[in-house]
């Protein structure tokens, strides 16, 4: 699936698979959304697409778990009630060459938007009530301008890579050949991070670069 055809040179393959849901962004252009909801009931799935663009390549993903209010729960009232846990990867590729130009890692920068709860005992709690006590969360806004090229993350923090034992990716991750380079991320604390930002900016190539 060509997702913008004719705006760039390069056309660049793209796989992602999240838990649960993610946004991609082609600098402030919206690229794709994941097809399924986030309001879906363990909305694990892939996306596989092409699209094109121009070195360098500002990619920006919004990346969430799904979680039922800001307390950060899911399966509120029920014997399930619990933390859910995030995770994501991805990877690009030239199409014409087939080389991997970017597949997360600890190299992208991440921004938490959303962190809770804070404590894991609001999941033990029988009327956990987002804001208060172990249930209390951090919310922020997007930074401005933080989709565009100039946009410096110095400040932001690396993200923090997983392994498929603590993610324990499902329902798409295994239908597509993951490169060695790419990596499951996410924020610093699997359970509690809910929503992030991820940003990368891809330079050409150095084999390509002209003389």
């Amino acid at each position: 699936m060509l997702l913008n055809n004719g705006e760039g040179a390069i056309t660049i393959e793209a796989d992602i698979w999240a838990d649960n849901w993610f946004a991609l962004y082609l600098g402030d252009d919206l690229l794709i959304e994941d097809s399924v909801s986030i309001k879906t009931e363990r909305s694990f799935n892939a996306e596989c697409f092409t699209f094109k663009a121009d070195y360098p390549i500002v990619l920006n993903l919004v990346a969430k778990d799904f979680k039922e209010n800001a307390s950060g729960l899911e399966y509120i009232g029920t014997r399930k009630q619990q933390l859910g846990d995030g995770g994501l990867i991805a990877q690009f590729r030239e199409a014409s060459s087939g080389k991997l130009i970017a597949g997360t890692n600890s190299k992208w920068r991440c921004y938490v938007l959303h962190h809770g709860p804070v404590q894991e005992a609001c999941a033990e709690l029988s009327d956990p009530v987002a804001g208060e006590g172990p249930c209390a969360f951090t919310e922020l806004e997007e930074p401005e301008g933080w989709k565009t090229a100039e946009f410096s993350t110095a400040d932001w923090r690396q993200s923090s890579e997983y392994s498929e034992s603590a993610v324990r990716p499902k329902d798409g991750y295994d239908q597509i050949q993951w490169d060695d380079q790419a990596k499951l991320i996410w924020g610093p604390d699997l359970k509690k991070d809910n929503t992030i930002l991820f940003k990368i900016v891809i330079d050409k190539p150095s084999e390509q670069n002209d003389e």
